[in-house]
């Protein structure tokens, strides 16, 4: 009879509080404001996880890595998971009882002038071993315990897809910052050649002075743009010396050291097609990330609405007492317990209904966090399309430019020196040639820096968990 009462009981358990369903918070276009050049195709294509090969640079490779092995942050972001999973393991082991044992050992002094007065011969010290083994259980009726779990599940999620988003996050800082790196490297080039340039105009300068040719101001002025470039220089190699240094905090290698490559052996990567907005509700580990911490506030609700129900535990316990030690593993010393406890609140001034409110509030608060970080992900999609399009178009009118530039550039020289054009005209050549070659240089780095932007706004290396 108790067992059918017991088993009705547990057959009458239900889970209080809303289920989740994902809100329909930002009605999404049908595509994005811009397209990949060339009318590409917009099928849902994930970003390969290991995207930085796309790039096709052993070092930069090693340095991903390195920096995957290795990086500060990445090590937090992982601990923060295995402390998720050990909330979980700890918020499902409330669905078992709790089992205790324990032994105890006392003397107790008896008064001999009390009622009922100690009998002659009857010691009045009175020794007691005990030993027990006790439990306790609460029953899940309100499904306190389920929507627990519940929230420490998805809060387990939310912090896989937070080391998601951290991962992918440096290997595109180590990309970018790899890019700035070969890209100071590209234009350090440009400069000494600016600079071997500018020396012969001043040799050339020299020379027409002493034959009468030329004034001092034409020296001066070549004096005047040599200093020039090699400040510029000077500039560059400082500025890729923090750069490298940013590398070695990134890959967790402060005495890297890195030699001078190539920007432009760098290829340019191939384009994912961007796919429709909506593919980003999965694509995206941030926008999941949001995602789970909205389910988990949203079970939170039902734990707090649990509270303002009865709670119905059972608890039990077994053992043996005696005064003897010897004694206490036989069976007339064993002594035991059985009891169920109902705990209903009847006031509390508010309080639990204060915490279901407050539980709300947080759901809604993570609802708002869930709809920025969808705005978010579609506006950097955008931004990164219209960037790489953008850079793309950009190169070839740059390149149009430095021809130009430096057939202007020999044009003035031979002037200069036949006596046709003043120094000055030298020298504006020099600044425009050096300027277009150094704009160049740097829209080929912004279009590398923008595709690694592409590839982390459609979500690339990443896996879904649920």
């Amino acid at each position: 009879m108790k067992k059918l009462l017991l088993l009705a009981l547990l057959a009458g358990c239900t889970t209080v509080g809303p289920d989740y369903r994902r809100p329909d918070v930002v009605p999404l276009p049908g595509e994005y404001p811009a397209q990949f050049p060339d009318g590409a195709a917009t099928q849902s294509e994930a970003v390969a996880p290991d995207w930085w090969r796309l790039y096709q640079d052993a070092t930069l490779e090693e340095l991903v890595e390195s920096g995957r092995k290795t990086n500060a942050d990445l090590r937090q972001a992982t601990a923060r998971v295995q402390e998720a999973e050990g909330v979980l393991r700890e918020t499902n082991a409330a669905y078992f009882p709790e089992v205790n044992a324990g032994y105890a050992y006392q003397r107790a002094g008896v008064s001999t002038v009390a009622q009922p007065p100690v009998p002659n011969g009857i010691s009045v010290i009175r020794p007691s071993h005990t030993l027990t083994a006790s439990t306790s259980f609460e029953i899940d009726f309100w499904g306190k315990f389920a929507r627990a779990s519940e929230s420490a599940r998805a809060a387990l999620l939310a912090s896989r897809y937070s080391r998601d988003v951290v991962e992918m996050t440096l290997a595109s800082a180590i990309a970018q910052s790899y890019f700035a790196l070969r890209s100071l490297d590209a234009q350090v080039a440009v400069l000494d050649a600016s600079i071997r340039v500018r020396q012969d105009s001043l040799e050339i300068a020299r020379a027409r002075l002493k034959s009468g040719l030329a004034s001092e101001l034409d020296v001066y002025q070549a004096e005047g743009a040599l200093a020039d470039a090699l400040v510029q220089r000077r500039d560059a190699q400082r500025a890729r010396g923090l750069v490298e240094h940013q590398l070695a905090q990134l890959t967790g290698r402060l005495d890297l050291r890195l030699a001078a490559g190539d920007l432009f052996a760098l290829p340019l990567p191939p384009l994912p097609p961007p796919g429709l907005p909506s593919a980003l509700l999965e694509r995206r580990p941030d926008i999941r990330q949001a995602e789970e911490a909205l389910v988990a506030q949203n079970a939170l609700i039902g734990v707090a609405r649990a509270q303002m129900f009865p709670t119905i535990s059972l608890t039990a316990s077994a053992g043996a007492q005696s005064a003897e030690l010897g004694d206490i593993l036989t069976r007339s010393a064993s002594i035991w317990t059985i009891g169920a406890n109902i705990t209903a609140p009847i006031f509390d001034a508010g309080r639990r209904q204060a915490r279901v409110d407050q539980a709300t509030a947080r759901r809604e608060q993570a609802v708002a966090g869930y709809q920025r970080a969808i705005e978010s992900g579609f506006r950097e999609v955008a931004d990164a399309l219209v960037n790489v399009r953008e850079t793309g178009d950009s190169e070839a009118e740059l390149a149009r430019r430095l021809d130009a530039a430096r057939k202007a550039l020999a044009l003035s020289q031979v002037r200069y020196e036949s006596g046709y054009s003043p120094y000055l005209e030298v020298l504006d050549a020099q600044r425009t040639a050096n300027d277009a070659e150094l704009a160049f240089v740097r829209n080929r780095q912004a279009r590398l820096a923008f595709s690694v932007d592409l590839m982390k706004a459609l979500g690339g290396g990443w896996v879904a968990y649920r």
